[in-house]
């Protein structure tokens, strides 16, 4: 092994270190205090103010990835408190709803509707593979109930039927007049064979009274005794054979027969039949089942009539609005509170009162058709009733969203 120090004498003169080095720690200088408390740490206490900053304005503003982090999950802000956001965040209030808005009231998502909601005009029962042949309205004529909206072009084949059912009729009714004669024709035989029957008997009876003399005188043999005797039982065998035979005709009167009977029940369902057919002559004809306006038609001349039905139409001289309300704010609501409702499309805000409030809690429909975004949303909807100028402004807008804010504060010198 190699000595150190050897080693370090052999090294040349500039390569060898000073030493002992001096590092500065000399007993005689005064170190400087250790400092427990520095500036910087107060950083560490704005992270928390940071972090709730953020958060304040993340959920008041929503970003679109917040958003869609709602959207994915489920999740609603505002579900911890007492009183749930109603509204979803891409919808805003209006400056001036926002404004006057009071914490007693509720607001909720609504769509205005004429009075009974839209009625669907189908196509009527049995139409089969019928098309529209003609539409006699346009969109937002006035219709009363029961009249002719529209055409289908089954009439002909409708005609045909009504033809075959009064031609199967007169055939119905022919078979009972043969019937009839038949029965009277029957009973008039039965009779004359009971006449010709009495007759023979009685001859058949006399014939056996001369005979049994002659045998008494010993003019005739037994035997001939015998043979009178047998035809003369025949005889009156035959006049109960007719008697009862005329009996089955004769018990009953002539209507009350059962070949005419069974005649008469086939002319009864011929008569059915024809005036089911002429009923049928209705269906190629589409009528209103209510009066109201025309909305929007389904269907042109020439298609086959949608399952949507072929139009829509509903009653707008009398506008309505259904307001979704949560569940927890339903208790605040009573019928007879004013609502005001507003939408851009407006251009104004629309007036009415609480008409009547659900007996149903459901699922929140007017915010997406997507049931995962609405399934925590449970709501029970309010028709409201608007004024005679509302009802005008919103006949033109039915299915519009608006927003709608229910006043619920009693009013003064109500009764709690």
């Amino acid at each position: 092994m190699t000595d150190p120090a050897k080693s370090e004498a052999q090294m040349p003169e500039r390569m060898k270190p000073d030493l002992p080095l001096d590092l500065g720690l000399s007993s005689d200088q005064p170190r400087p205090p250790r400092r427990w408390f520095r500036k910087r740490y107060l950083l560490v206490l704005l992270v928390p103010v940071f972090m709730f900053s953020g958060a304040v304005l993340g959920m008041y503003f929503q970003p679109p990835g917040l958003q869609k982090f709602y959207a994915l999950t489920g999740l609603q802000p505002g579900a911890g408190s007492d009183a749930p956001i109603a509204l979803p965040p891409e919808i805003e209030l209006p400056p001036r709803m926002a404004e006057t808005m009071l914490p007693t009231d509720v607001v909720g998502l609504a769509r205005v509707m004429p009075l009974g909601d839209v009625s669907v005009v189908a196509a009527p029962y049995g139409a089969g593979d019928a098309r529209v042949a003609e539409v006699l309205v346009a969109v937002g004529d006035r219709v009363t109930k029961g009249e002719v909206l529209a055409r289908l072009d089954n009439r002909g084949a409708l005609d045909s039927a009504v033809l075959m059912a009064d031609a199967a009729l007169a055939v119905r009714e022919a078979i009972l007049m043969q019937t009839r004669a038949t029965v009277q024709a029957s009973r008039d035989e039965a009779q004359a064979v009971l006449d010709q029957a009495l007759a023979s008997a009685v001859e058949a009876e006399t014939t056996l009274a001369r005979t049994e003399a002659l045998f008494a005188r010993k003019t005739v043999t037994e035997a001939t005794v015998e043979s009178v005797r047998t035809a003369a039982e025949g005889a009156r065998l035959a006049v109960t054979r007719a008697e009862a035979t005329l009996t089955r005709f004769a018990a009953l009167a002539p209507e009350d027969q059962p070949d005419v009977i069974v005649a008469r029940r086939n002319v009864d369902a011929a008569k059915a039949d024809l005036a089911r057919a002429r009923l049928d002559l209705a269906r190629p004809e589409v009528v209103a089942p209510i009066t109201g306006t025309i909305l929007d038609i389904l269907a042109t001349p020439g298609e086959r009539p949608p399952a949507q039905g072929i139009m829509e139409m509903g009653d707008t001289g009398q506008m309505m609005a259904e307001v979704e309300v949560w569940q927890d704010r339903i208790s605040a609501v009573k019928v007879g509170q004013p609502v005001e409702l507003a939408a851009a499309a407006l251009g104004q805000t629309l007036q009415g009162r609480v008409d009547s409030i659900g007996l149903m809690v459901g699922r929140q429909g007017l915010i997406s058709d997507d049931a995962a975004e609405n399934k925590d949303a449970r709501v029970i909807r309010v028709l409201v009733a608007l004024d005679a100028v509302s009802s005008d402004l919103a006949a033109r807008f039915t299915n519009l969203e608006v927003i709608a804010r229910i006043d619920t504060k009693p009013a003064p010198g109500a009764a709690p």
